[in-house]
């Protein structure tokens, strides 16, 4: 059984701007707790956590099991200045992160790399969120006026 949500996590997760049908990318997902539990919320929404390490994404498979089988989460992994839409993939609506270091200021040239890829992968309005707020900030996704 997955360990429950720190209060942290949860003042995050509370935080998002979470519709049932959302489509959410949670970059950094570690074991998963805040994917499964945004998954709670959704209806025909849909998350996708993304981490770069596999142990990582091994426990979020195993923590979300059920998530992943109502066809609420998916796991991927992925470094997130790699990360790009698979084919037929919808964009994202919200993306969120938390303790990464190239959205949180610590590796602004990696931050750069992921801002990029983050505008690719999401709808035209869609909003990110990283951690360092009360308790979350918002991050402009960069837009390029040539498309």
């Amino acid at each position: 059984m997955p360990a429950p949500l720190s209060p942290r996590l949860a003042a995050i997760v509370n935080a998002l701007p979470l519709r049932p049908h959302s489509r959410v990318l949670e970059i950094g997902c570690g074991p998963g707790a805040a994917a499964r539990e945004v998954a709670a919320r959704l209806t025909t929404g849909h998350i996708l956590a993304i981490d770069r390490s596999a142990t990582a994404i091994a426990q979020a498979e195993a923590g979300g099991v059920n998530e992943i089988m109502s066809g609420r989460m998916s796991v991927r992994q992925v470094a997130a200045e790699e990360f790009v839409l698979q084919p037929q993939e919808e964009p994202f609506d919200l993306v969120f992160a938390v303790r990464v270091g190239a959205l949180d200021g610590r590796h602004p040239q990696a931050g750069q790399r992921v801002l990029q890829r983050i505008a690719m992968a999401t709808t035209p309005d869609a909003r990110l969120f990283v951690d360092g707020g009360d308790p979350l900030r918002e991050l402009p996704i960069p837009r390029s006026s040539a498309a």
